[in-house]
């Protein structure tokens, strides 16, 4: 409260702006859940408890004994996740994800069991194995998660599912792991929807070629073949196959409730994020069509980058565009804005110079919140100049502190403060990603190459290993998880993609034109007058 009447008294003496900037709120309870030991309890409670309600009920034998083999299978899962996947292990949202999907799996294949067991649906035993989801959490962890999380759900939701019957179910097993792996493989990379329905009629067509060799599809007789009852096989065929095909489009239809839900955004949600009508870039293209021209060229380094070192691409590319929204602000006191009739930094004192150009990233943030963009794109925009210094200001304000000393010793005038290094650096944080430091390091190779008068591959290089050797002298890469090869394959693409985009043309030859005012009377009126080119004119094409 009384800050609230401080600031009051210094916005009505003008000391202070009322504007006051957005920021994302923040839910300290759920931030308090997420890493909670004891929430942590909570949902391995309730994934035991599931667990023991599906072994025992129904009529199986010795069901004790498969929920202790279950416990056992829970242990080795926990130990897994956390050596493996120390960051889901410790986000609680991560764990409901996991274990609640794998659980959903277990309960679908359990009352199709049953379903089939009663005759309710007039559906024979055998069938079940054919109806089963078997590629259910692998396909969607995969997808959400990664494919580290979709071998972790193919591999122990066949082992939990192999004991809900009975004694282990080989079969079952096999059948549910390899499928399960079929998934994960066909979902490497997943940029379109239609990619999701290939997966599944791949994972359909193994789940068929499974059934055929456990003998679940048939009897299949060769001798005579027409012994056969080819309508019940076929109808199994299409039953095996769809498994596959229903299970992949109820993911696709998932996916889009889980991404905001667990915050997590997809490689399909980025590629549709990258639509260049979105509000703020049609804004770029009118009052800053520099900075537009700018974005898109970063986007192409940091994207070409990202592909090489195995980070994500689509990710870099959508932030790249992204990246410097907040010049929008005061656009024309950025260079590639600038009009060759005036520049506004030359009325400005360095400080102030240096003020504009550093709250381009606070502003950048606050059009982002404002327009409900990604986390991942506010945090790079934060990021992607790091704690970096203004440079060309900074010298320039040592140089006019250097002339205002040499005046003020011959005037006698007092001691002039010092310039201090502090306020031409950004706030930062410094960039905390693989994608948020590949983002910076394009942003200042291509700020950069625009001074070359005369681009080679020998200045190109050597501009290119000089900014990111000053990046990390300057210690911006130091929290994020670049290595030094990452940062030697970076380098490379960077100066690759700059060889195509600055190559110098072939200075061609003027095109003689042909005055349509002289007419040639050898033509016939009803003839169109036209112009030849000259023999040394180059192709459409190499133009």
């Amino acid at each position: 409260m009384i800050d609230f009447f401080k600031r009051s008294e210094l916005v009505r003496r003008g000391l202070a702006s009322g504007k006051l900037r957005r920021r994302r709120a923040r839910n300290e309870v759920l931030r308090g859940l997420e890493y909670s030991w004891g929430m942590k309890g909570v949902l391995f409670a309730g994934f035991i408890a599931g667990l023991a309600l599906l072994i025992f009920s129904g009529n199986q034998p010795e069901p004790t004994k498969n929920f202790v083999i279950a416990l056992l299978f829970f242990l080795i899962a926990l130990m897994m996740l956390w050596i493996n996947q120390p960051r889901t292990f410790s986000q609680n949202s991560r764990i409901l994800l996991v274990f609640g999907v794998m659980l959903v799996q277990l309960a679908l294949t359990k009352f199709i069991y049953v379903l089939c067991s009663s005759g309710v649906l007039r559906l024979q035993t055998d069938m079940a194995e054919l109806l089963t989801p078997f590629a259910l959490a692998p396909l969607l962890l995969s997808v959400l998660l990664g494919r580290n999380h979709g071998l972790y759900a193919a591999v122990f939701v066949s082992l939990w599912s192999s004991v809900l019957f009975g004694k282990i179910d080989a079969p079952l097993l096999v059948t549910g792991m390899i499928s399960g792996f079929t998934a994960v493989y066909l979902t490497l990379q997943v940029r379109r929807r239609s990619k999701l329905v290939r997966a599944g009629l791949g994972v359909g067509v193994a789940i068929w070629i499974l059934s055929l060799t456990f003998g679940f599809i048939g009897p299949i007789n060769l001798f005579p073949p027409t012994a056969n009852d080819w309508p019940m096989i076929g109808l199994q065929s299409a039953f095996a196959i769809g498994n596959g095909i229903v299970t992949a489009t109820i993911v696709g239809g998932v996916i889009p409730m889980f991404e905001p839900l667990f915050q997590i955004t997809t490689d399909i949600s980025w590629l549709e994020a990258s639509d260049l009508n979105h509000p703020l870039l049609r804004r770029m293209t009118i009052e800053a069509p520099g900075t537009y021209h700018h974005s898109l060229v970063v986007a192409n380094l940091a994207e070409a980058a990202a592909e090489a070192i195995g980070a994500n691409a689509t990710l870099c590319r959508v932030c790249a565009y992204f990246h410097d929204v907040g010049k929008l602000v005061k656009p024309d006191y950025f260079t590639e804005n600038m009009s060759f009739e005036r520049n506004p930094h030359e009325d400005l004192a360095p400080t102030m110079s240096a003020l504009i150009i550093i709250a381009h990233v606070k502003e950048g943030v606050d059009l982002a919140l404002k327009h409900k963009l990604n986390q991942r794109i506010i945090d790079i925009i934060q990021e992607h100049h790091g704690t970096s210094l203004v440079y060309y200001f900074y010298k320039r304000a040592q140089q006019m502190h250097e002339d205002a000393r040499a005046g003020g010793k011959i005037m006698k005038m007092p001691d002039i403060p010092e310039v201090r290094e502090e306020s031409f650096r950004y706030s930062g944080p410094k960039p905390q990603t693989k994608e948020s430091a590949i983002v910076s390091l394009a942003d200042a190779v291509e700020s950069a190459s625009r001074s070359l008068e005369k681009p080679t591959p020998a200045k190109i290089e050597q501009l290119v290993n000089d900014i990111i050797d000053q990046r990390i002298s300057d210690h911006q890469l130091d929290e994020c998880d670049l290595t030094l090869r990452d940062v030697r394959v970076i380098a490379e693409r960077f100066r690759f993609t700059l060889m195509t985009m600055l190559h110098s043309r072939i200075a061609y030859p003027k095109q003689e034109t042909k005055s349509l005012t002289s007419r040639d009377d050898s033509l016939r009126p009803d003839v169109m007058v036209t112009t030849r080119k000259p023999a040394t004119a180059p192709p459409v094409s190499a133009a």
